[in-house]
């Protein structure tokens, strides 16, 4: 072999070496990234699950609160009407006397 070729294998092992080591580095760096894939799909998942408990017991709440809020409109409305009968009794009252 010459002088020329020799320093020609050199330079091709020395590139084929760099190429290695770049493969293996973002061979590397793709499995990390699939990991924090695997770990976000995975939060994913979890929130929406949380997202999804959150959503029925804010609809429970708000049926609890229409049926709290509709005892206290009859509540109200039931003292109001008694109020009113026994503001006629009086007034029936006052016309026998």
């Amino acid at each position: 072999m010459t002088d020329r070729e020799t320093s020609l294998l050199r330079e091709f092992k020395a590139k084929l070496d760099k190429l290695i080591d770049l493969y293996l580095r973002v061979k590397r760096e793709n499995q990390l990234l699939l990991e924090e894939q695997s770990q976000l799909k995975e939060q994913i998942r979890m929130l929406s699950i949380s997202k999804d408990e959150l959503i029925k017991k804010s609809d429970d709440l708000k049926f609890t609160k229409s049926l709290l809020s509709a005892d206290e409109d009859s509540h109200a409305a039931k003292l109001k009407l008694n109020r009113i009968v026994r503001e006629i009794d009086n007034c029936i009252a006052l016309l026998n006397k």
